[in-house]
């Protein structure tokens, strides 16, 4: 008898998007059971409808051989299913003890037992191979030990199913591992893992079965061992996807780009760059690599012009920019994918055409006496829309409209229409599906390859790996390592110096660093 099942589960949000289309899983006890899946497949709404954040128009849960529906989460918590959420809910001030007992402390008569709560968070810790001090204030943790306190808060209510909602996205390769550790010591002592994930490898890894989903329904179930990541990837988008790219030979010895001692400050007062020193050459991708808020994203900002800095030069083809308008750097080649292509990239109620001409409002051939020439937008705008095979019904479509991927396409179009000198990149395939993701390595990739010098950033190592020929490892806002690319350049090597564990001298640096 399967531990855990969701059969023929049908949910529609108000407005007609349906969501989840005669769902099937079967989980059984003792093992991890991966779902994977696009953005807009249906994973996270069968989750919530697994812990009881939604409840389904169709369908049943059957937990143990029985009937089960789940009004609200403390429903699922009390029939042992646990959740751990992408974006943890954490009190960052309180301590882990105090993180993981809130809301059902030991006492002593009335009183809190301080010492049995900071006794037994240690001891689960300590069985589940865990490795979290129950001690210190959970805000001066890392990323990856804040995870932990959440399995901690899950395991403390006697989850015996675990759901984790894409625990690896922001771990550094070392941290992956040892919470693949803890998921093994968990199962082996006799819990479930539900993992949700998009990463293929470590999907492969760490699961014993794997359920795909695609356009809000089930296409299959499989043995881990039966398949391959690229099997995989053609589950879920229905047809062959290959995520490599092949980077032809450029010529790299014209300087496009060179920042020295560069420096930020954040809102809060806190120096996030510290005295950075970057070249970038014709023909070159450099990737930024780290963990999310060392120092990457800020440090394209301000080479774009979105952020004020502390101290330091900026040079375009050897022309100081630092003090130049967003505007005028744009003027002078310089492209920029951001990072939230929502707030940053795009102006969601707008047309598709009017978001693709909005960085070129200026040029005289979209516009007439004075006014906008529309005819000349939407002809531009179709081009675009067939050159970067952006689904959409037409140029007039709002933006708001697409999926991400095709956001995110429009945002590249936009940026790409006309070779750069300096394209900087920042999250280019987040919350995209593969399709997207293969086609936007591409259009990096020929805009590289046509002389362009682009600057990386990206949460996922093998994307830096797949697309850049060289490396730069952040850590608090400094750069600590630097590598050219190489077969034998490992996600473990880059994890060492991103968690701070090692840091490459001047000399070792120089070669990298050009």
């Amino acid at each position: 008898m399967a531990l855990l099942e969701a059969i023929g589960i049908g949910k529609t949000y108000p407005g007609g998007v349906v969501a989840n289309d005669g769902v099937n899983l079967t989980i059984e006890r003792g093992e991890v059971h991966a779902v994977v899946g696009e953005n807009g497949a249906g994973k996270s709404t069968l989750m919530k409808i697994l812990f009881g954040i939604e409840q389904p128009n169709a369908g049943r849960l059957v937990l143990d051989g029985k009937d089960v529906r789940f009004a609200r989460p403390r429903e699922a918590i009390d029939s042992g299913i646990g959740m751990v959420f992408q974006h943890f809910s954490l009190v960052p001030s309180f301590s882990v003890y105090e993180n993981v007992v809130m809301g059902s402390e030991p006492r002593s008569g009335i009183r809190f037992d301080r010492k049995k709560a900071i006794a037994e968070v240690q001891a689960l810790s300590d069985k589940f191979k865990l490795h979290v001090d129950p001690l210190p204030p959970v805000g001066a943790l890392p990323v990856g030990q804040q995870q932990r306190v959440e399995i901690l808060k899950a395991l403390y209510r006697d989850a015996r199913i675990l759901i984790l909602d894409e625990p690896t996205a922001v771990l550094a390769p070392q941290e992956v591992q040892e919470l693949f550790v803890a998921i093994r010591s968990l199962v082996a002592q006799g819990h479930t893992v539900i993992f949700i994930a998009h990463k293929l490898p470590e999907v492969l890894e760490i699961s014993d079965t794997i359920t795909v989903m695609r356009q809000g329904r089930t296409v299959g179930q499989v043995r881990s061992k039966d398949v391959t990541e690229d099997s995989l990837a053609a589950m879920m988008v229905g047809r062959e996807v290959v995520l490599r790219v092949d980077r032809k030979p450029t010529d790299q010895s014209q300087r496009v780009a060179e920042v020295r001692g560069l420096r930020v400050v954040n809102a809060r007062g806190t120096e996030v760059v510290q005295g950075i020193d970057l070249t970038v050459h014709a023909g070159e991708t450099v990737g930024l690599v780290g963990v999310e808020g060392n120092g990457q994203a800020e440090t394209l900002e301000a080479i774009a012009g979105l952020r004020a800095i502390t101290a330091g030069t900026i040079a375009l083809s050897g022309e100081p920019i630092t003090g130049m308008s967003v505007l005028d750097r744009r003027s002078r080649g310089l492209a920029s994918i951001p990072e939230d292509r929502i707030a940053r990239g795009l102006a969601p109620g707008a047309t598709v055409a009017e978001n693709l001409v909005a960085t070129r409002l200026d040029e005289p051939r979209f516009v007439r006496s004075g006014l906008l020439d529309l005819k000349a937008i939407r002809l531009s705008a179709e081009k675009l829309i067939e050159r970067f095979s952006i689904r959409v019904g037409g140029p007039n479509y709002e933006v708001a409209t697409l999926s991400g991927g095709n956001m995110q396409k429009v945002v590249v179009a936009r940026e790409l229409s006309e070779q750069p000198k300096l394209l900087l990149v920042n999250q280019p395939t987040r919350g995209v599906d593969l399709g997207a993701t293969q086609f936007i390595w591409r259009t990096i990739t020929d805009a590289r390859d046509e002389g362009a010098a682009v600057l990386l950033s990206s949460a996922d190592l093998h994307e830096l790996l797949a697309l850049s020929d060289r490396l730069m490892v952040f850590y608090h806002g400094e750069i600590v390592a630097a590598f050219t690319n190489t077969p034998d350049l490992t996600p473990e090597t880059l994890g060492t110096y991103m968690l701070g564990l090692a840091r490459q001298t001047p000399e070792d640096m120089k070669g990298a660093l050009k």
